[in-house]
């Protein structure tokens, strides 16, 4: 049934493209077909990715006023859900709204991954670029051909096939990090988010040491087609550096801050204008210096 559905309708049009382009004189006609899959599952999901950027912005951007419910309800947690939906229902999002593309990416992960292999045991998949084969490691492989040291396929191989995990890992740390809520307070939530963010790529990147380099491709390729997509919506988001983490930015507030407080005491120091119905004050009587002073003006005139 997962065969007839899934895996086998993804090794014929991997196979299709593959052989459209060997037609056409394409070298590295299969790590082509790969990538030119990978841009037309990205097409057909765009809608529901473009849906799921826009409900984890919306999300995001709620983050105050869910952390003065928490606050509010405390340990209540019935109350705590009922007042979240109601905020989630009053903006109008949902916040199941970014799971649907994530379940469409991970039966076609899966069935790529078996078709792969399908393909593997009938066709020659061929080199791409610096990559010696697509379809390895094979399945009984594991990590068995990169340790233990040395690898036993050789240094110069084993690197080679260690530069697409690498990317892996990169590209997956930068699309989290674009995705990434700017942090309000460092709460222990915030920081097992953190420390999650950072812990998610290094087993991604783990597990494409095991399966064939034609899947870590298009993990690859997808991730850079994600980083696309989420700087459309959010731009940089949460590669950009906080203004409190910036120092020039830190000094620069630090140097404003006495102007602001020179302008703010001349503004307490002026006196208020005097009311309607205050009665006017003397002046105060002059001294008998200024006294002589006004006499002899009046006699020089």
């Amino acid at each position: 049934m997962w065969n007839a559905l899934v895996v086998t309708p993804l090794a014929e049009a991997l196979k299709f493209l593959a052989g459209w382009l060997q037609s056409l004189g394409v070298p590295y006609h299969f790590g082509f077909a790969i990538i030119l899959f990978t841009a037309i599952i990205k097409l057909i999901t765009l809608p529901l990715n473009m849906k799921q950027l826009q409900s984890m912005k919306a999300t995001q951007e709620l983050q105050p006023q869910l952390q003065e419910l928490q606050k509010k309800y405390g340990n209540d947690r019935e109350k705590l859900a009922k007042a979240q939906m109601e905020l989630y229902k009053e903006a109008g999002v949902s916040p199941f709204g970014g799971c649907l593309p994530m379940l469409i990416q991970f039966p076609i992960l899966i069935g790529l991954y078996s078709a792969l292999y399908s393909l593997a045991n009938t066709v020659d998949l061929g080199s791409f670029l610096w990559i010696p084969d697509l379809g390895f490691p094979g399945r009984t492989d594991g990590i068995s051909w990169l340790f233990p040291f040395p690898p036993k396929i050789g240094w110069g191989p084993a690197l080679a096939y260690l530069v697409l995990p690498l990317l892996t890992v990169i590209t997956q740390l930068v699309y989290q990090k674009m995705a990434q809520v700017t942090p309000t307070s460092q709460d222990a939530q915030q920081s097992m988010m953190n420390s999650m963010m950072m812990i998610m790529p290094i087993f991604f990147g783990y597990i494409t040491l095991q399966v064939p380099a034609g899947l870590t491709l298009y993990w690859v390729v997808s991730n850079i087609f994600s980083i696309i997509q989420q700087y459309f919506v959010t731009g940089w988001g949460g590669l950009r550096p906080s203004a409190a983490a910036v120092p020039a930015k830190a000094g620069g507030s630090a140097r404003r801050e006495p102007k602001a407080q020179v302008v703010e005491k001349a503004a307490e120091a002026i006196p208020a204008a005097p009311t309607g119905s205050a009665q006017p004050q003397e002046a105060a009587p002059a001294s008998p210096t200024r006294k002589k002073r006004d006499a002899k003006r009046r006699k020089k005139r």
